[in-house]
């Protein structure tokens, strides 16, 4: 690795693999059990396999890479070259990832700088690019992180579920809150919000949550140049019609990414999820 700063995030990032390639940045995967079956993400399942299994009801769990996979990770991009590390990793608030990392960062052969970005999905994928983009332009460790940190800071996730359940199942929000939205038969909109999960509205119907989805997506970017990526599980009609809409209504709209989350993410929403992240530039 030519580049003095090397960036790596985890599997949960779900940037697109040629502009993973593209910038250096190395994922690190989580991990998705089903059944007696401990599976990497992104290489051993995909989220084609984990829908079919969550709508046979199969038990799935998740669980975050081990301190030892950080540790082999940060020692193998050293031998590169490298001589700094940024390691931006899904909020700490959802998984133990960041933790792990840590750990890790603590023997790291070259000095390990690990975020907590307090972001998911593409939120955690635009700021891992930024920090890349950075390192490119020569930028140090520091000026990396603060690029990073600049575009968590302004970066927004919303996104509806077909049922709270899954995220109740997995401890990702209060039971409390979960059962309100079965008892009122309520479509909920969710927010990540100081790298929680929080319930942002109730909605009556599903088509009514969707409309409201696009209607703060298009509040929340303005006028401003923003990237927004468009996440989906097994709904990509759903996911595309959505994106269409998008493309029309934000004036200042740079990229927009369109793509099925992973297992790990869609382990924790159910089918149906429908997601947007806006990340102002």
């Amino acid at each position: 690795m030519s580049r003095h700063v090397a960036i790596v995030t985890d599997s949960t990032a779900y940037l697109p693999p040629r502009t993973m390639e593209r910038h250096g940045i190395t994922a690190v995967p989580l991990t998705v059990v089903l059944g007696d079956h401990a599976l990497e993400e992104g290489t051993e399942i995909s989220a084609r396999s984990l829908a079919q299994a969550l709508q046979k009801r199969r038990p799935v769990t998740t669980s975050r890479p081990s301190p030892e996979v950080f540790a082999a990770t940060y020692r193998a991009i050293a031998e590169s070259g490298a001589t700094g590390i940024v390691s931006l990793h899904l909020s700490a608030e959802i998984s133990g990832t960041y933790d792990a990392a840590v750990l890790a960062a603590r023997e790291a052969p070259v000095p390990v700088r690990v975020v907590d970005t307090g972001m998911v999905a593409m939120a955690l994928g635009f700021c891992a690019l930024a920090a890349a983009q950075s390192a490119e332009a020569g930028g140090t460790v520091d000026e990396a992180v603060t690029a990073a940190e600049k575009r968590a800071a302004g970066t927004s996730t919303y996104f509806y579920v077909d049922t709270l359940d899954y995220l109740r199942r997995g401890g990702r929000i209060g039971a409390a809150q979960a059962l309100l939205g079965s008892a009122l038969a309520v479509k909920p909109l969710l927010q990540l919000d100081g790298g929680r999960i929080e319930l942002l509205e109730k909605v009556r119907t599903a088509s009514k949550a969707i409309a409201r989805l696009e209607e703060i997506v298009a509040e929340r970017a303005g006028s401003a140049q923003v990237d927004i990526a468009v996440h989906h599980l097994a709904a990509p009609e759903r996911a595309s019609a959505l994106a269409d809409r998008l493309r029309a209504r934000v004036p200042g709209l740079a990229d927009l990414h369109v793509s099925e989350v992973g297992a790990v993410i869609g382990a924790h929403t159910g089918p149906g999820l429908l997601g947007a992240v806006i990340s102002p530039r």
